[in-house]
């Protein structure tokens, strides 16, 4: 028997129940995989919540780290006992165990901990797509990064300072600005104290920043569009608020001829090159100490429904760990 979570409705954190499972035997191209740990990520939420609808009931987690238990018919470049990390695009991470698609799996590097590789895969792949294949980032470039502090924020800091642009981070206290000027920020506007667009205009000439990085949603969308120079780019890869809805396109227009986009992980991620390159470029940055993956809290997996709680009312800093 497995433990694994499963929600049948839409909601809050209490809508996550957990069952045991028999696990049947791996199926053709698929493997049994056990989790050492389990990568908690605001996609979750969105999940949970219902804003990127599933079939219900579903299971819950993308990204998790462990080792192959037992391989189906028909793999041959997994064998039992190998260390494997996935980020999706199947949910069901939050396990003690479960039989995945060989072809969403990861093999984690010998020198890459099972908590690294649980705690940045999945934000560090979306750190990577969101830098070099989605925006672009040129050296020099200002930047705004929205919640800095944050799992996927830190590494977007450390990313960006990495291809030589200058960061502009926002934050809620000056415990998190302290995180964001370590990881590399070259300024950070502590929202809570001062309106974020106005000082980022003040720090860029008057100019505004090429590309803002934003995964909070409706709660930063004018600051966003504000903060953003002429024919640059705002980013909304996530909606840790609520999403931006009922936009007028001609908005883009009053503010400068702003391009607007709202990517996800799986359309960068698709081609197994694409895969391949990013998650090799990924290793090799947190081989290489360029990319520091902040774990600043763990729980256990059958406390996931307050990790959710903490996450959501942003109470954690950096990445979150669930372990089985």
């Amino acid at each position: 028997m497995t433990l694994t979570a499963r929600f049948s409705q839409t909601g809050g954190p209490e809508v996550i129940d957990w069952v045991d499972i028999d696990l049947p035997p791996p199926g053709p191209g698929e493997v049994r995989m056990r989790n050492h740990a389990v990568g908690l990520n605001f996609i979750d939420t969105y999940h949970r919540r219902g804003i990127y609808p599933v079939a219900l009931p579903s299971g819950l987690g993308l990204e998790a780290a462990g080792v192959v238990e037992a391989v189906g018919e028909g793999i041959t470049y997994l064998k039992e006992g190998d260390r494997v990390c996935c980020f999706g695009p199947t949910m069901g991470a939050y396990s003690e165990a479960r039989n995945v698609a060989s072809a969403s799996l990861f093999q984690t590097p010998d020198d890459i901990s099972d908590d690294i590789a649980a705690a940045a895969l999945l934000k560090a792949c979306t750190t990577e797509f969101l830098v070099e294949r989605c925006a672009k980032v040129q050296a020099g470039w200002p930047v705004l990064v929205h919640a800095a502090a944050g799992g996927v924020g830190l590494l977007l800091v450390q990313w960006l300072k990495h291809v030589g642009a200058t960061v502009i981070g926002t934050v809620s206290t000056e415990e998190k600005a302290q995180a964001a000027f370590a990881a590399g920020a070259d300024h950070v506007i502590l929202y809570t104290q001062e309106p974020v667009a106005p000082k980022v205009r003040e720090l860029t000439d008057g100019e505004g920043v090429r590309v803002t990085f934003d995964g909070v949603g409706m709660a930063t969308w004018e600051a966003s569009l504000d903060s953003t120079g002429r024919r640059g780019l705002v980013v909304n890869y996530g909606n840790a608020d609520a999403p931006v809805g009922g936009v007028n396109l001609g908005i883009l227009a009053q503010k400068g001829s702003l391009f607007n986009t709202r990517p996800t992980l799986f359309d960068y991620y698709a081609d197994p090159h694409e895969r391949e390159a990013g998650a090799a470029r990924v290793w090799d940055l947190l081989r290489r100490e360029i990319l520091g993956v902040t774990i600043g809290q763990q729980y256990s997996l059958k406390d996931a429904a307050q990790a959710h709680v903490d996450l959501e009312g942003r109470k954690t800093t950096g990445s979150t760990v669930l372990v089985p």
